[in-house]
């Protein structure tokens, strides 16, 4: 047997072998990465999705919080997992339409090096304060912000994240000054929002109970819609019509990961979102609502965030090394 016949017989082998693979899969448990910390919206999504995901699957769905560096580092992790389907990452859009124009050098190039599975869930953030602040109304806490000096301080779950950005975008259209303390996720920094370390936050999963619980004083949604769970809480683009930030998580895999396995995670998530009851958990956790696509409605919906994001970015200066 020639070189040739044995390199286009061991080739055939390989291809079996990774058909065969993806047949039977999965086989044992899969590993799910999460960019932020527990007790977030993206843990909460990641948890409920997990729950609905390992009976369908046949097998455990392991959650592991990789925080850092608004998703760089779990990203990083996922991109160099063997591409077998068994190392997927809950992404959010703020990791691959933001950080690519916010940070000085990316550890990879997430369009490229990660492929699109499934959006999940979408959802507003609410702008909360401190219940011990004087304002008890959106208007009157732009008006607050603006007399205030020095400037207020306002929290976010990191440099660059869609609640950092949506915050940014307020002080340029209403025309406010704030200073930035970023935290490690939305549940430390409603910590420090209940403590009066800061004044204020957007979040999402991370401050619905506490706004339930009266813990922090909801002000305004950052969607077009009022929130159903606070019909009294009013759209900032009421206000400002121009102002929209809703934000989206998807499931990602790495690059080279064969067809057939992205199929069948495909298969199962378009069950898990049409489940009645997944709707009914996101929404008493406050983590937004389904939020079904297809590949290329995902891959545009990507496409357009890191266009929009990046003239925010480029308007408010900001750079991390």
């Amino acid at each position: 047997m020639t070189y040739w016949m044995r390199l286009g017989a061991a080739m055939v082998l390989a291809s079996w072998a990774t058909l065969a693979q993806a047949q039977s899969y999965p086989d044992h448990p899969i590993r799910l990465l999460v960019a932020f910390p527990p007790g977030g919206a993206a843990d909460l999504v990641a948890r409920l999705v997990g729950q609905s995901l390992s009976p369908r699957l046949g097998q455990p769905v392991v959650i592991e919080n990789r925080p850092g560096s608004n998703g760089n580092f779990a990203g990083d992790l996922a991109a160099h997992a063997a591409p077998d389907g068994y190392t997927l990452l809950i992404g959010s859009s703020s990791f691959f339409s933001i950080n690519p124009h916010l940070y000085v050098s990316m550890p990879i190039d997430p369009m490229k090096d990660l492929v699109p599975v499934a959006t999940l869930v979408s959802n507003a953030l609410l702008l909360t304060e401190n219940p011990a602040l004087a304002p008890k109304t959106f208007l009157d806490f732009i008006a607050f912000a603006r007399a205030t000096k020095p400037p207020l301080l306002y929290a976010s779950i990191g440099n660059g994240s869609e609640h950092h950005l949506a915050m940014e975008l307020l002080k340029q259209q209403a025309g406010v000054d704030m200073t930035h303390v970023p935290y490690r996720g939305g549940g430390p920094a409603a910590i420090g929002v209940m403590g009066g370390e800061v004044a204020a936050m957007f979040g999402g999963g991370s401050v619905t109970t506490l706004v339930q619980a009266g813990k922090l004083r909801a002000l305004a949604i950052s969607g077009r819609k009022r929130p159903k769970e606070f019909p009294d809480v009013p759209s900032i683009s009421e206000f400002y019509p121009a102002y929209d930030v809703t934000l989206w998580q998807g499931l990602f895999a790495p690059a080279a990961t064969p067809p057939q396995v992205l199929a069948r995670l495909r298969s199962e998530i378009e069950a898990v979102l049409a489940e009645p009851d997944f709707a009914a958990r996101l929404a008493k956790a406050g983590a937004g609502e389904p939020y079904p696509t297809t590949p290329d409605e995902m891959t545009r919906r990507l496409r357009a965030d890191y266009d929009s994001y990046g003239k925010i970015i480029k308007a408010s200066g900001l750079r991390v090394e």
